[in-house]
C-alpha cells in the first residue's frame, strides 16, 4: 500500500474527475503565488480570485494528492483539543479568537459547498466522538461543558441513546456536534479547484516547487520547467513537504483507512441512520462513518506500509466486528494511507518566511474547516498584508528536535496497540 497508488484510495475511485490544470512552463508572475493545492491552498485561490486578485497556484501532483485526498470527510468544529485549554495556552482573548474562528469552520465549508455546487457527498448531520471506555465519557462530559459553556449546540448521550444513533452496542456514549458533518474529502478538494479556476486563478498540477528566494522584485518560485514571480507567497503544503525547513517544526503522524464493500440495504437503516461520522477516544484513536454507496470506513492511526500492512488490516477487520459483528464477513476492498502534521502543541502554525510570505500547516488531523478557514484568512492577507487577518499570530519557525523520535513512537505505539488487540482478541 502506497500513496502514490491512487486505485486503493476509496475517495480517488469515487470523486467526480479534476479540472485539467497544466504544469507551469517557462517564466510567469503573479500579485500572489500559492504552493499545495489541497484545502488550505484552494481556499486562499479561491478567495483571492473572488477578489479580483491576480493568483497563480502550483500544485506538486494532483490536486488533494497529499493529506487533503486521504483525509477520514468529518467536517469538524474547531481543533482536537479542548476549548478551554486552548485558552490556557494562548491566554483568554487569543484563545477565544481562535476558538470561535474555527467553530464557523463547517459554515464556511458547508457555504462555498452550496455556492459552487460541488457534488462531494455533503450531510451535515454533526459528528459523533464516541467514549470508547467509562473513562472516555468523563473526557467527553468535559468537553460537553466546555462547549456548553461557548455556546455550542452540543448534546451528551448516554448508553442507550448513542447505541440508537450509531447502531452499535460497542460504546459508552457520545457527543453530538450539531454543527458538524461529513463530506467525500477529494471530491471536494475537485470542486475547489473548479470553482477556484471558474473565478479567475490560474492553477498548474504537476508543477513542484523546487525552491524560492526574495530579493528586491519580491518572491522568485524554481520549478522543473521554468519560474514564478509574485510579490506575495502563500505555502500551504501542510506534512507533504518534508524537505523545506518548516518540515522539521511537525511530526508526521500516518493515519490508515480501509473501506468495506457495501453494507447489505437490510443491514444499512439502522447503522448511523443520519450520516454522522465518528470517531473515539481511546489513546490510539479511530474513526469510521459511510460513504454514500453504503461502505464501511474505518480508519486509524498508523502506518500501513511493508511489513505493518498485515497487522493493520487484521485490525481494521476486527474493529469492523467489535462495532458492527453482522458486517464481519464484508470485504476490504479499500486501504490508504495520508500524513498529519501533528504539532508539539496540537495548534496549527502560521510562519513568516519573511516579509510578504507566510507558511501554513499543522492542523493536527483537522484538516477541512480549519485548512479551509486559514485559506480564506491567507486570501484577506494577500490582499491587505495585515497579519490581523489570521486567527493566530504569525510566528517564526522552531525546530522540534524530538519530531523523527516523536514519529517512530506514534508508529510503534499504534502497530503494538493493534498486535495487543490481536492477542487479547479485542478491537
Amino acid at each position: 500500500m502506497t500513496e502514490n497508488d491512487a486505485m486503493l484510495n476509496l475517495w480517488s475511485a469515487t470523486a467526480p474527475p479534476s479540472i485539467q490544470a497544466p504544469p507551469l512552463e517557462g517564466d510567469a508572475t503573479a500579485d500572489v503565488a500559492v504552493i499545495g493545492g489541497g484545502f488550505t491552498g484552494l481556499s486562499a485561490a479561491l478567495h483571492l480570485a473572488l477578489e479580483g486578485a491576480d493568483i497563480r497556484l502550483i500544485e506538486a501532483r494532483s490536486f488533494g494528492h497529499g493529506g487533503s485526498g486521504r483525509n477520514v470527510g468529518l467536517v469538524n468544529a474547531g481543533l482536537w483539543t479542548p476549548p478551554a485549554e486552548i485558552e490556557t495556552m494562548l491566554g483568554a482573548e487569543a484563545g477565544t479568537r481562535l476558538n470561535d474562528a474555527l467553530a464557523v469552520g463547517p459554515d464556511l465549508v458547508f457555504s462555498l459547498i452550496e455556492r459552487f455546487h460541488i457534488a462531494c457527498e455533503a450531510t451535515r448531520n454533526g459528528t459523533l466522538h464516541l467514549a470508547h471506555s467509562a473513562r472516555g465519557f468523563g473526557d467527553l462530559r468535559n468537553r460537553h461543558r466546555q462547549q456548553i459553556q461557548r455556546g455550542a449546540p452540543v448534546t451528551l448521550l448516554g448508553l442507550a441513546q448513542s447505541a440508537e444513533r450509531t447502531g452499535s452496542e460497542a460504546f459508552h456514549g457520545a457527543l453530538h456536534d450539531a454543527r458538524a458533518g461529513t463530506i467525500q474529502p477529494l471530491a471536494y478538494v475537485h470542486g475547489l479547484a473548479r470553482a477556484a479556476a471558474d473565478s479567475g486563478a490560474r492553477l498548474h498540477t504537476h508543477t513542484p516547487a523546487l525552491g524560492w528566494s526574495r530579493d528586491a522584485g519580491g518572491w522568485r518560485i524554481e520549478t522543473p520547467a521554468g519560474s514564478l514571480r509574485a510579490k506575495r507567497l502563500i505555502h500551504a503544503t501542510n506534512a507533504y513537504d518534508t524537505v523545506l525547513p518548516q518540515a522539521r517544526a511537525f511530526t508526521p503522524v500516518f493515519y490508515l483507512q480501509f473501506a468495506t464493500s457495501p453494507v447489505p440495504e437490510a443491514q444499512r437503516g439502522r447503522l448511523l441512520p443520519r450520516g454522522e461520522g465518528c470517531w473515539d477516544t481511546a489513546t490510539v484513536m479511530s474513526s469510521f462513518r459511510f460513504d454514500r454507496t453504503g461502505r464501511l470506513v474505518i480508519g486509524g492511526v498508523g502506518n500501513p506500509a511493508g511489513w505493518r500492512s498485515s497487522t493493520h488490516r487484521h485490525w481494521a477487520r476486527r474493529k469492523v466486528r467489535s462495532i458492527y459483528p453482522a458486517l464481519a464477513d464484508l470485504d476490504l476492498e479499500f486501504g490508504w494511507r495520508g500524513r498529519i502534521a501533528m504539532t508539539d502543541d496540537h495548534l496549527p502554525r502560521i510562519v513568516a518566511l519573511g516579509e510578504d510570505g507566510i507558511s501554513i500547516f499543522g492542523y493536527s488531523g483537522r484538516g477541512i474547516g480549519p485548512g479551509t478557514v486559514f485559506g480564506k484568512c491567507a486570501a484577506q492577507w494577500a490582499m491587505t498584508g495585515a497579519p490581523e487577518s489570521f486567527p493566530l499570530p504569525l510566528s517564526r519557525t522552531r525546530s522540534d528536535i524530538m519530531a523523527p523520535v516523536k514519529a517512530a513512537c506514534y508508529d510503534l505505539g499504534s502497530l503494538a496497540a493493534h498486535l495487543v488487540g490481536a492477542r487479547l482478541g479485542g478491537s
